[in-house]
């Protein structure tokens, strides 16, 4: 099952989860490090101060992507290592460590994808209101600049945001996340910023990184499917379908510069303020579009209408999440379809966490994460097969690293971390990868 000749085989990290040092080289505070220390809100208490020390280790994780034929790195630059307080003075030790890491990620063949937020926000600007306000659409544009300035003249392939709905509505609505808020009202107010943002980033990365740069962002999706193939099921899915946050706030807003009727008639009163220019603003055009996938949602019919349920057979994750390639297939399906086969579509995060044991031989046998991967390679075959435009895959991830609100409980990594020695052990799903990868398929 062969992929294009120039398919792009890759790992994806973020900055928060894998670096550490958060006390280093000027490096300010974030909102991660405030909502750390915030009793309960980590489920084992933990925080990402040390977390698997890339700051420091960063050329040994090199070395272990080179050994596995990663052809490139998706990786975040920390906001507040570039700018301790959000904006003015800039931390230059901050953007040596990226400008070592670009360096010789290229010196070992690894093409570099930087993603300019994953989600750590300065807590300077949290304090100033942080997404609440339209202004951090101009603080990311410059920050944006910064960045672009100084690596984009190795740097050719970036995302400005990561997962925007996680950056709305895990944080300031359902409050998982940093700063773990209630408001269905900031919630959809943040969503709306973090277009503005977005727009204006795009157009700082080129006007700083020149004609070269290739700009892109990552959005999250959460495809919903019937549970069953029941007419009614179906029905109740389609009918369900429409309020799919993930389209109706974000890919529709940034592929066609509006929002989907049903979430703003579902929002009310809580739809965020739009002024003029904002929509044409948040549609810049893009070199590709980045889809993050894991799981589905379930939908069923019931005696009220649609309702949201589990699958009662497939397989699910440490996470409990749904194991579904059926799924990627889908939403690859349905881009293609929104963007008319006119921007490529890089999957820039897929993959899931399992128990790992470290067994007797050294070895860490992961077959539920080789069989994760395989069905889903295989579905963006078909994918492909079926006429997507997909350029690239990046496994989540490379390493197992700090879960958000979960710390050190959930196991992303082709490569185990001990997080007391900071060993690394490549998994048998990194060799399988590494198999994929010279093979350029299964």
């Amino acid at each position: 099952m062969a992929f294009p000749k120039n398919f792009i085989w890759g790992v994806a990290t973020s900055a928060y989860q894998i670096e550490g040092a958060v006390n280093e080289d000027g490096r300010g505070r974030s909102w991660w490090d405030e909502f750390c220390a915030r009793p309960g809100a980590i489920q084992d208490k933990s925080d990402g101060s040390a977390a698997c020390d890339h700051y420091h280790r960063y050329p040994e994780d090199i070395a272990l992507m080179k050994q596995l034929g990663i052809k490139a790195y998706r990786f975040s630059v920390a906001w507040p290592r570039i700018l301790p307080d959000g904006t003015g003075k800039i931390e230059w030790r901050g953007l040596d460590f990226y400008n070592r890491l670009v360096d010789g990620l290229l010196e070992a063949g690894i093409t570099p994808y930087a993603t300019l937020h994953h989600w750590d926000l300065p807590s300077a600007l949290a304090a100033k209101g942080g997404w609440q306000t339209r202004e951090i659409a101009d603080w990311y544009a410059d920050y944006s600049a910064i960045v672009a300035r100084e690596l984009g003249d190795r740097v050719h392939n970036w995302m400005t945001l990561n997962e925007p709905w996680c950056i709305a509505f895990l944080s300031h609505e359902i409050g998982e996340h940093a700063p773990g808020l209630h408001s269905r009202k900031m919630a959809r107010q943040a969503a709306h910023h973090t277009l503005l943002a977005h727009g204006k980033s795009v157009q700082a990365i080129r006007a700083s990184a020149g004609s070269a740069a290739k700009v892109g962002i990552a959005l999250n999706f959460e495809p919903m499917m019937a549970v069953t193939k029941s007419k009614k099921d179906v029905a109740a899915a389609a009918q369900m379908n429409p309020l799919d946050q993930f389209f109706g706030w974000f890919a529709t807003p940034i592929l066609h510069g509006y929002y989907e009727p049903a979430v703003l008639e579902e929002a009310g009163a809580d739809a965020p303020e739009i002024k003029a220019g904002d929509m044409a603003l948040a549609a810049q055009k893009l070199d590709f579009i980045g889809a993050n996938y894991y799981t589905v949602s379930r939908v069923k019919a019931g005696k009220a209408g649609p309702e949201v349920t589990k699958h009662p057979t497939n397989e699910r994750t440490l996470m409990d999440w749904e194991v579904c390639p059926d799924g990627l297939y889908g939403l690859l399906m349905r881009l293609q379809k929104e963007t008319r086969g006119q921007t490529p579509i890089y999957i820039t995060e897929n993959g899931n966490s399992f128990v790992d044991v470290v067994s007797a031989d050294g070895r860490v046998h992961d077959e539920r994460r080789v069989e994760y991967l395989r069905g889903h390679i295989n579905a963006v075959q078909k994918a492909i097969a079926d006429g997507a435009n997909v350029g690239a895959y990046f496994v989540w991830s490379l390493l197992d690293n700090f879960e958000w609100a979960r710390g050190y409980q959930q196991f992303f990594g082709l490569v185990k971390v001990d997080y007391a020695t900071q060993k690394r052990i490549i998994k048998d799903s990194g060799y399988f990868y590494q198999k994929v990868i010279a093979g350029n398929g299964i």
